[in-house]
């Protein structure tokens, strides 16, 4: 696929869109495959689904070698995509939401956020958080994008450069305490997302979350991306509060590499 724009986001995250009439027909949290030739095939979330124009959005941190040459790719520059692939979000009935993202989980956050503002009668707490005020993704779309419906944004930054100083997590705590949610949106970095899904199941809220994994094979062969008795490419990446609950011993301690071995989560 040619690249048809690319958007800079923040100082290291960049958005990357490409006509795919397949890929647009995904649903929110779907994930697809994008080779980078001569270097490596990772998987992405997408950011943005359009199937009227059949035009998809990865939104990109450069962190490796893969991410580091897609970063310098331009426009009309050709990469490799397969997908999508995966269970997304399940749309529910839920009139109280919290959705909650951190850091690139925002990409896979925006197209959901998209089609929970469609619906009439829904109220949106939505929490962002960064580490500082440079690294907040998608926090005008979110506003333009909520603006049609009752809802409201919390940000946090964890150096205090943008909205509360804190983790996202921590006004989370607070909202639940004082307020009956009938769902919990989550995607981020896995330390928060597992500190979301133990307020939820403390304060009986139903549950949804992205998880990431490391994938290969994206047909549920390859066993990297496992989870208990998941595969996260097959099963997930979204994952209920339910099926988190068989594999709490994990989710939130601990990932496996190529080989097999367990990775402590940071």
């Amino acid at each position: 696929m040619r690249i048809v724009s690319v958007r800079d986001e923040t100082p290291t995250i960049k958005s990357f869109a490409f006509h795919d009439r397949l890929a647009a027909r995904a649903s929110p949290g779907q994930f697809v495959m994008i080779w980078i030739p001569g270097i490596d095939e990772v998987p992405m979330s997408l950011s943005s689904i359009d199937p009227k124009e059949g035009v998809v959005t990865i939104t990109v941190e450069e962190v490796g070698d893969a991410t580091s040459k897609l970063h310098r790719m331009k426009i009309g520059d050709v990469v490799g995509m397969r997908g999508p692939f995966g269970r997304g979000y399940t749309l529910t009935k839920a009139h109280n939401v919290m959705i909650v993202g951190g850091g690139t989980g925002l990409a896979s956050l925006a197209p959901l956020t998209m089609e929970i503002a469609k619906q009439n009668g829904r109220r949106v707490t939505f929490l962002l958080g960064a580490r500082n005020c440079g690294e907040l993704l998608f926090l005008e779309r979110t506003k333009t994008v909520l603006a049609t419906i009752n809802h409201r944004i919390v940000v946090t930054t964890e150096d205090g450069s943008y909205g509360t100083k804190g983790l996202v997590t921590e006004p989370a705590e607070q909202l639940l305490t004082k307020e009956k949610f009938d769902m919990i949106y989550v995607c981020g970095p896995e330390l928060m997302m597992y500190k979301m899904f133990l307020l939820a199941e403390r304060f009986k809220v139903p549950f949804q979350a992205s998880l990431e994994r490391l994938m290969r094979c994206t047909i549920g062969l390859c066993g990297t991306c496992v989870i208990g008795r998941y595969r996260v490419c097959r099963d997930g990446p979204v994952f209920s509060g339910e099926q988190l609950r068989e594999v709490r011993d994990e989710f939130g301690h601990y990932r496996r590499g190529l080989d097999g071995g367990k990775t402590a989560v940071a």
